[in-house]
């Protein structure tokens, strides 16, 4: 019932929903367009391609390239891990222009194959955050998608209305008044100024639009107190999605596990990996 505006970074209201003109700050996504040209895209995939793509859940398949992790028992070891795809150091070194993304490295690449066809679709989760760090990234290849953001949290969200019926124009956040206003009331309410109006975090969902060659990278509360999907209705063609995904504090500098991180580090940074 929200869509969210990169220009702006708000998640906004959806014409015909019951949060029409009504707006909300979304803090923790970053959405960069055409981060790779269409000549990169058809690269990519046929590379891709060459390898073989197993068979994963809810319609999808999958390529791997990364540690051996069971998260329940929260246990890790390299396993037949050999690195990140060549194709993907040029990805890699382009993710520094972004500005969220200093000092990323990536230990792992998941690649997934969305297909109409097979009802591909990935059901609102977390990731891991005992292994994987603050930020998630993710190339969209080969077609548009919606990726949507929903939240459990017992929490409520402030909305504030994004127009004025006075001059149309967006009101930023803190324009408007605590309490309902209205001059000329009798002038059907032209110049009303709307108080900020609260609602269940849990009637909220988000709709992140992700056209083709797009980045996306999550982090901040968009990691971890939103979960996101991707539904059968938003797959219509061929999708790839490529997400790539850090460590987390323990296995960085100065964390418990810093050495095993390391050596991980060293083998995906190689760039000489296989699928697993």
């Amino acid at each position: 019932n929200f869509t969210y505006c990169p220009e702006t970074g708000l998640a906004k209201g959806n014409k015909h929903s019951a949060f029409a003109g009504w707006a909300f700050p979304f803090p923790g996504v970053f959405l960069t367009e055409e981060f790779i040209s269409e000549d990169e895209e058809s690269e990519i995939v046929e590379l891709m391609d060459r390898d073989d793509w197993k068979p994963s859940q809810s319609g999808r398949k999958k390529q791997d390239y990364g540690p051996k992790v069971n998260f329940k028992k929260q246990r890790l070891k390299a396993g037949s891990f050999t690195g990140l795809p060549g194709f993907s150091k040029k990805i890699v070194a382009q993710m520094k222009a972004c500005p969220v993304l200093g000092g990323f490295l990536p230990v792992e690449q998941c690649n997934l194959d969305y297909m109409p066809e097979r009802g591909s679709a990935i059901d609102p989760h977390f990731d891991d955050w005992w292994l994987w760090g603050e930020r998630l990234v993710s190339l969209n290849l080969l077609s548009k998608t919606v990726l949507s953001m929903s939240c459990d949290s017992e929490d409520s969200i402030q909305l504030f209305p994004t127009f004025s019926k006075e001059n149309g124009e967006l009101s930023p956040p803190g324009s408007f008044t605590q309490t309902s206003v209205c001059k000329n009331s009798g002038e059907e309410g032209n110049n009303c100024v709307l108080s900020p109006r609260l609602v269940p975090s849990k009637e909220v969902t988000v709709a992140i639009h992700l056209p083709q060659r797009s980045l996306v990278v999550l982090y901040g509360d968009a990691r971890y107190k939103w979960k996101h999907a991707i539904y059968r209705k938003h797959i219509e063609h061929r999708r790839i999605c490529v997400t790539f995904r850090e460590l987390s504090a323990e296995f960085s500098a100065g964390g418990r596990h810093e050495e095993l991180g390391k050596e991980l580090l060293e083998i995906a940074l190689s760039f000489q990996g296989r699928p697993v």
